[in-house]
């Protein structure tokens, strides 16, 4: 299956244009434009035709987005169609309210087993904010089948996350959460487990702190005792269970398209904020196969950046 996570950039320039002027709006494919005509930032009415087509082409049965406000995460499920489902909610309220961490899934492909989310802070069961922390953040987990062999569906757990750009802290309570969390259900569920985010972490240097948590390279960090309670596991199962960044197991032949993931709305050419901080991380379980990894681009001719992030494609087979 193909998985793709993509950081939307939030709506921050919301206008009143609907989905469907923007489709009546596109220019005629056959006319050329002006290069790179446009610079910086557009609205979101602009871009979200842009993010729809990296995805549809891409050909992605899975996705993990970030940032996206409640009209980006509708609009996106009006361009996808019902061919798609998806689940998540709002960070702030745990409804519709500030950013969602939505998972959209291709139902030909993937059935929705379950699904919930929980708070990367001291109170993981409530909405809130991790002390010093810039924003609410927030995950969504997911159990999920795979249904490409239907003589072989397989279930996995499927997590989608955003951490914290401002409190290295934060960044490294979420990252041993999630590594609680993945470890219970790749014991639970017996299955693989794919966790997909912004990170806000690179792998190396002083701010690499939940990349290293979250691969093993760190030990965790102290957690809410409720929810290590909750996703405790028996004493001396998978004692040493980390992530894998995926990118790291394809065959180097495989690996293709760009280094960096956030580039933010600078001029072509200019890498001066350019980093890798979005993954797709396998379970130390196993159980999967890292055949592929690109990064595209969210740059076209016309100048417009769909998002301030590059899309981020993984190939995985899972067993």
């Amino acid at each position: 299956m193909r998985v793709a996570t993509y950081n939307l950039r939030y709506d921050s320039m919301p206008d009143n244009i609907t989905v469907q002027q923007s489709l009546a709006s596109l220019p005629d494919p056959l006319q050329q434009y002006t290069f790179y005509g446009k610079t910086g930032e557009q609205p979101w009415s602009t871009r979200r035709i842009k993010v729809f087509e990296h995805l549809e082409f891409a050909g992605a049965v899975l996705a993990g987005f970030q940032e996206g406000l409640v009209r980006q995460v509708t609009d996106l499920a009006e361009l996808l169609g019902d061919g798609w489902g998806w689940v998540g909610v709002g960070r702030d309220d745990g409804v519709a309210a500030g950013e969602f961490s939505p998972i959209f899934y291709k139902k030909s492909d993937i059935t929705l087993v379950s699904n919930d989310s929980f708070w990367l802070s001291n109170t993981p069961d409530v909405p809130s904010k991790f002390p010093g922390a810039g924003s609410v953040r927030i995950c969504t987990a997911t159990q999920l089948i795979l249904k490409t062999d239907p003589a072989r569906p397989i279930h996995f757990t499927y997590l989608n996350t955003h951490l914290d750009d401002q409190s290295d802290a934060q960044r490294r309570l979420a990252a041993s959460m999630l590594l609680t969390r993945a470890r219970f259900e790749a014991f639970k569920t017996k299955g693989p487990v794919v966790i997909t985010g912004d990170f806000n972490s690179p792998a190396t240097g002083t701010d690499s702190g939940a990349y290293q948590i979250i691969t093993g390279a760190l030990p965790p960090v102290a957690i809410n005792q409720t929810f290590a309670d909750k996703y405790a596991v028996p004493k001396g199962v998978l004692p040493n269970f980390t992530m894998v960044d995926l990118k790291g197991q394809a065959p180097r032949s495989a690996v293709s398209g760009n280094f960096a993931t956030y580039t933010g709305f600078n001029a072509p050419g200019d890498a001066s904020v350019y980093t890798r901080i979005d993954f797709v991380f396998g379970g130390s379980n196993g159980l999967w196969t890292s055949d592929a990894y690109r990064v595209g681009s969210s740059l076209t001719d016309d100048g417009v950046l769909a998002s301030d992030h590059r899309p981020v494609f993984q190939d995985i087979t899972l067993h």
